[in-house]
């Protein structure tokens, strides 16, 4: 079984470290945070599942970060054309680029799209004239839209389920791939008594990203699989979609909007429109409920690793995100401090108002945020995202597209805060 090293925070100034298992198949070690806003549901356990593990020790010291001329990589990217997910595929072939290995980016669809005029596709010449390669078509297709090429490494950043991704996998296999890589999700995670959520703890048996991992991990002996949570970062395509629920324009510009996995840059918008109208910012419950928030420049570096990294990768599932969780309220903060202006938080009780609280805020109203403890101690990954200075990047392209004298409507901002008895500006 491959050894890792886990690092255990005892106080501010006292770590020590412990070596066990991989990550994908023992409990966690964690600091229980009790919270009147977590599910008392569920245990916590181990994964109930247990993929192959790698044979072969290693010493997280041994490998480099940055790719010599031996070790440069083939690498294919399948990249899916929608969603918040798009833009990994985008800032990890320009990071690989940037590594020395060779890039070809395989988007689901036609290159004639409308899809293809937006971010980050429209930015796709970067790829290109740093040497990359681009093309299109169906997945399950993805041998002959490669025309017999030959690739070290595949990522997909395309399937939530078998149905989908099994192609990709089986072609990979049989044309000599060596190492598999699977862009998963966070949101698998079951709700936890004791979060932060770490690599090992249960998931939803039922989610079709886990079928993936699973699958995977039983066709290649050398995989990784990356959980991300919520990102933000220049060219995501995702606006008003919160997991499967699609919301109304206006309730997306009035609230924090986040996709069940990836957080667009647009989402910080819902909160600068309100603080630049001088409107209150209605957050339900308590607004200290935790989540993480990582910037895509960290899942692309986390990702790099993993490509140069591939034994200590190897057969580990990593929480793709940033090290630091942030408040729905900090959040808030975060956002007027960048816009320069100063923020009206108004909490509220979702149930007391008849308000359904997936609808008007669909943020878990709890606590959820993951931990990237394995990309740190197995890979030595470092997270970069600072999101004081991120919001100040996401503002200025807020105020750049009009957005702060668009006329807007805020009908659910209005139903809550009519209802607390809160005044609002005209």
């Amino acid at each position: 079984m491959a050894a890792c090293f886990f690092f255990v925070l005892l106080s501010p100034l006292l770590i020590s470290t412990y070596q066990f298992p991989s990550p994908s198949l023992c409990p966690p070690l964690r600091l229980s945070l009790p919270t009147s806003f977590l599910s008392s549901s569920l245990s916590l356990s181990p994964s109930s599942y247990a993929y192959p593990t790698c044979s072969r020790r290693f010493s997280a010291s041994s490998f480099t970060i940055r790719a010599s001329a031996a070790e440069k990589k083939k690498v294919l990217i399948v990249n899916t054309n929608s969603g918040g997910h798009a833009v990994i595929g985008f800032y990890f072939a320009k990071e690989l680029l940037g590594s020395g290995h060779e890039v070809t980016i395989f988007t689901v669809g036609e290159e004639s799209s409308d899809k293809m005029k937006k971010p980050p596709f429209n930015r796709f010449s970067e790829i290109t004239s740093a040497g990359g390669k681009t093309v299109w078509g169906d997945p399950a297709d993805v041998g002959k839209v490669v025309a017999g090429a030959t690739f070290d490494v595949v990522l997909d950043n395309n399937g939530k389920d078998l149905d989908t991704v099994r192609p990709v996998v089986d072609w990979a296999k049989s044309s000599g791939v060596k190492q598999f890589l699977f862009i998963s999700s966070a949101g698998i995670y079951k709700p936890t008594d004791e979060p932060p959520h770490v690599e090992g703890d249960v998931v939803k048996a039922d989610a079709g990203h886990v079928g993936v991992e699973k699958y995977v991990a039983e066709v290649f002996s050398s995989w990784a699989v990356f959980r991300p949570q919520y990102m933000i970062g220049s060219g995501t395509t995702k606006t008003a979609r919160s997991g499967s629920l699609i919301v109304s324009e206006e309730i997306f510009w009035t609230f924090i909007k986040l996709h069940y996995q990836i957080m667009t840059w647009m989402t910080f918008l819902t909160i600068y429109i309100g603080i630049v109208r001088k409107r209150p910012v209605p957050i339900p419950g308590s607004g200290m409920q935790l989540t993480n928030i990582a910037h895509v420049r960290d899942l692309s570096s986390m990702l790099t690793l993993a490509v140069e990294k591939p034994e200590a990768a190897c057969c580990n599932i990593f929480n793709c995100v940033s090290d630091r969780a942030v408040t729905l309220d900090g959040m808030a903060k975060l956002c007027a401090a960048a816009a320069g202006l100063p923020v009206e938080i108004v909490h509220y009780d979702p149930k007391s108002l008849g308000i359904d609280a997936k609808k008007a805020f669909p943020f878990r109203n709890m606590h959820f945020y993951a931990e990237p403890r394995a990309a740190k101690d197995i890979l030595g990954w470092k997270s970069t995202t600072n999101l004081p200075e991120d919001l100040k990047e996401r503002f200025e392209e807020y105020v750049k597209i009009g957005r702060d004298k668009k006329p807007m409507q805020f009908e659910m901002d209005d139903k809550i805060l009519g209802s607390l008895k809160v005044p609002v500006a005209v």
